[in-house]
């Protein structure tokens, strides 16, 4: 909705935080993205974890809007390279809290992996209402459902869901030296702890200084294009994948990998896939 306003007035939209293909299709010269996308997040990782699971029928609940339907058509097109068709899909408006018919038709059609359209509240409670009903698939999440929040509010109930992620979620005892360092700063100094946002804001800053430091002085809207024309960013500490940018290619990185919630943490449980 801001494009046709920023485009106009020459203004950069930087790293959003959304996973939304949109944000780099079609082609601008005015538009610099992140995050590998909803869609092929769940092209890549659905066929992948319904083999390893040995599952045997797919189901698929969704918000009924654009976020949605890119992690419905990722899951078909997905499914579609290991011969599976969807047995079931349903949908809930953005802002519902009853996900008990949905689960209730997904649960009559003997699905036993579901992929979710979902992000937080949505999560929780189509996983929480499965878990009542007795009804316990494999569950697999986009990024959209990578957070903390699903764990603490969630609880239990919530350990087992697979989502797909592209930087780890900080904990404060983590066994990586470097993310508990800056994850305690962080406490620190913000008196709460990091989440995966904090992350995401933290690499759309250091991407912008570094970008903004090599341009040099008089720092303009086509010096930082020009730049950003040739940057290629190294992994970082919290296991981002490379990022490159070239002036036909406005996506950094289009692969991601898989986290599973065990014992209420996340922990990563495969590489990058492409």
């Amino acid at each position: 909705a801001t494009f046709p306003v920023l485009f106009d007035k020459n203004v950069i939209n930087f790293y959003p935080v959304t996973a939304a293909r949109e944000m780099y299709e079609p082609l601008h010269r005015l538009k610099f993205a992140f995050a590998a996308t909803y869609y092929d997040q769940i092209r890549l990782g659905a066929p992948k974890l319904f083999k390893e699971k040995g599952a045997k029928k797919a189901c698929a609940i969704y918000q009924d809007d654009e976020f949605g339907l890119e992690v419905l058509r990722g899951a078909e097109t997905g499914l579609k390279t290991i011969g599976v068709e969807l047995a079931e899909k349903t949908s809930f408006k953005r802002g519902a809290t009853d996900f008990s018919s949905q689960v209730a038709r997904m649960k009559a059609a003997n699905c036993d992996f579901v992929v979710l359209g979902t992000v937080i509240r949505e999560t929780i409670g189509t996983i929480g209402e499965s878990r009542k009903t007795g009804f316990n698939p494999t569950f697999l999440g986009s990024s959209a459902a990578y957070t903390d929040l699903i764990h603490k509010l969630g609880g239990k109930a919530m350990d087992g869901l697979y989502a797909m992620m592209t930087v780890q979620n900080p904990y404060l005892d983590e066994a990586s030296q470097p993310i508990r360092f800056w994850a305690n700063k962080y406490k620190t100094k913000y008196n709460e702890d990091p989440a995966v946002f904090s992350v995401y804001g933290y690499g759309a800053i250091d991407a912008f200084i570094q970008v903004a430091q090599k341009a040099g002085a008089n720092l303009s809207t086509d010096s930082f294009v020009k730049t950003m024309d040739s940057m290629t960013f190294p992994p970082d500490m919290f296991g981002s994948a490379e990022m490159t940018f070239s002036p036909t290619k406005r996506l950094g990185n289009n692969s991601s990998r898989m986290s599973q919630i065990q014992d209420g943490k996340w922990k990563v449980v495969s590489e990058y896939l492409k």
